[in-house]
């Protein structure tokens, strides 16, 4: 559950969620057709190869649960005690799944608000927030990332008018415990990476690695060392991607 809120947080589609590509270590395995979220879509599918969307973005955390009643199923002939009474045993040793995943998924927000107290209108905030990214297509990474300042932020979104409101209340919130501003930058900043393995990105590499020179891909492997530092040198690789990456597809053939 944790790993699950971990990916969402980061706009990570792992594109291939079936049983066998899950780990009881909570671990993702199974590099496949996977993807980040450039404008944020929570039914984006990163999967071509993915008809019915069943793996995209927003459905990972239902379908991990469901994988994990895929595993309790095949446990069943192991537990003791009749089929009835053991299946409602296994059952409810999967339900504070759901609860474990809603809290790490509060929590990881409000890291991402820079938030260090809880209230309880913060996951409310949190969600306006992303309804508004969704509304316009605001690319996941640089608005989590720019929101640190809110002014820089604003630029990611078309509907102004509502960020304006999102961002009022945004600073009311922040004034209720005190925020100070150089403080929660920093929070910020750990908890919103500023570079992630775009398709773009991977492609650029793959195509001269295809060449035989596999310069691009050492280069941007030290990048994705540190992705959440500022590495002010490395600038263009965290900028909007390309028009031409929206023609980008991965499958599981790829």
């Amino acid at each position: 559950a944790r790993l699950m809120a971990q990916w969402q947080l980061v706009g990570f589609c792992h594109g291939v969620m079936n049983t066998d590509n899950m780990s009881l270590l909570g671990l993702t395995i199974d590099y496949g057709p996977f993807g980040f979220l450039d404008a944020f879509d929570p039914m984006h599918v990163c999967n071509h190869s993915d008809d019915q969307g069943r793996y995209a973005y927003a459905r990972q955390p239902s379908v991990a649960f469901w994988n994990l009643h895929a595993l309790a199923q095949a446990l069943l002939p192991l537990v003791e005690g009749p089929k009835e009474a053991a299946s409602e045993q296994l059952l409810a040793a999967l339900e504070p799944y759901k609860a474990e995943f809603a809290t790490a998924m509060v929590s990881g927000l409000r890291a991402k608000l820079g938030l260090l107290s809880e209230h309880e209108d913060d996951a409310v905030l949190a969600d306006d927030l992303l309804k508004l990214m969704t509304e316009d297509r605001a690319d996941f990474t640089i608005t989590w990332r720019r929101l640190s300042s809110p002014g820089a932020a604003r630029d990611c979104f078309m509907q102004r008018d509502k960020f304006d409101a999102w961002a009022e209340r945004y600073r009311a919130r922040l004034t209720l415990e005190n925020s100070i501003d150089s403080e929660r930058t920093t929070r910020m900043h750990r908890a919103s990476p500023k570079f992630v393995l775009r398709n773009h990105l991977a492609q650029t590499a793959i195509e001269r690695a295809q060449q035989g020179d596999f310069s691009e891909t050492q280069r941007l492997l030290k990048i994705l060392e540190r992705p959440y530092d500022e590495q002010p040198e490395h600038q263009a690789d965290a900028g909007f991607p390309p028009t031409w990456a929206t023609q980008l597809e991965v499958s599981c053939s790829s």
